[in-house]
């Protein structure tokens, strides 16, 4: 497997597209359309520094310096593609609550219309609050329900999913297991993009992997992978069994299993893989990343690309992504500056 993996990476080398192809993809992101379907999270940062430890108990008392709101989850997703030019929409769910004010507030004109994302007054807005002092975090506390969406609102995202299939060029499912994404969900949807032949990427959550049977590529990160496949370790043979199980598991095109540090792995329908080492320089924040990794993914498919070609664009996404703190989106100037020269 090794020795397979190693001519597949030497392949890679040497059929990989130029920069100059590359940029032609991104100067395509406009003409892209894509929904993304799944959790919204409010993600809501404070940020300060630590002089001293609390005499109440050991722990570092913080002095806040600054807060802010962002996008995150499936509504991170849906501003990645909105930062790298592309057309995007969203579907979720918000609780009636002053998190959900806020998310929507955070949206503001970025979307179009209001139809995908819908109110459950029997749950709240999921919101993620970290503490972040002297760029490391130092804890972080979640309000959220897990519960599944209840029928009534499924019907009414998969309403919306249908009324939008004809002008989309991919749909993102982003998955964090907060109760959107459900079996009847993805299966409705897998059935509905097929019928117009629009690709389904999906970010998924281990114990949903049994949902996303028959869609077109499924981006695990390394942990993900290897659970999901029952495999143990994160060297390169463990990676490889598990993106070759996963894949034949469920019967999609591609899994492409993000490592970190360790770059990303490319696993196909054909049997081929190929390993793309990480383009980030430093690592300051992993937050968001996956969700850079999804966007970028979906706007190279919606313009022609290769699932390889737009792996390789979605990893010199993520390698700037991860060197900002927080949240965080990518412009296509900076995405197409990381690709280098000619």
């Amino acid at each position: 497997m090794r020795a397979a993996m190693a001519k597949d990476e030497s392949n890679e080398r040497s059929q990989s597209p130029s920069p100059k192809a590359l940029r032609q993809y991104i100067q395509r992101f406009p003409q892209a359309s894509v929904l993304v379907v799944g959790d919204l999270i409010l993600d809501h940062y404070v940020m300060g520094r630590v002089s001293r430890i609390s005499p109440e108990a050991p722990v570092p008392v913080v002095h806040v310096e600054s807060e802010s709101l962002r996008l995150g989850g499936a509504a991170n997703v849906f501003n990645n593609i909105l930062a790298l030019g592309g057309k995007a929409d969203l579907c979720g769910v918000i609780g009636a609550d002053e998190s959900g004010r806020l998310l929507m507030k955070e949206l503001g004109t970025r979307r179009s219309g209001r139809g995908g994302v819908v109110i459950d007054h029997d749950r709240p807005t999921t919101r993620k609050s970290r503490v972040v002092a002297h760029n490391q975090q130092i804890v972080r506390y979640d309000v959220e329900g897990r519960g599944e969406l209840k029928a009534t609102l499924q019907r009414r995202i998969l309403r919306y999913v249908e009324s939008r299939l004809r002008e989309l060029s991919c749909i993102v499912v982003s998955d964090y297991a907060k109760g959107v994404v459900t079996a009847t969900l993805m299966a409705e949807i897998i059935r509905l993009a097929a019928l117009r032949k629009v690709p389904v990427i999906v970010d998924p959550k281990v114990e949903h992997f049994g949902f996303y049977k028959g869609v077109t590529v499924i981006t695990p990160n390394h942990l993900e992978a290897t659970q999901a496949a029952g495999v143990h370790g994160d060297d390169n043979q463990a990676i490889n069994e598990a993106g070759a199980m996963i894949r034949q598991r469920l019967g999609c095109q591609s899994v492409l299993i993000t490592r970190g540090e360790k770059g990303m792995s490319l696993y196909e329908g054909d049997g081929a893989s190929w390993h793309l080492p990480t383009q980030a320089r430093q690592v300051y924040d992993v937050t968001g990343a996956g969700d850079t990794v999804i966007g970028t993914l979906a706007l190279a498919l919606s313009t022609g690309a290769s699932i390889k070609t737009g792996a390789i664009l979605a990893n010199y996404a993520a390698g700037i992504v991860v060197g900002m703190v927080g949240t965080a989106t990518v412009t296509p100037k900076q995405l197409s500056e990381a690709l280098g020269n000619e």
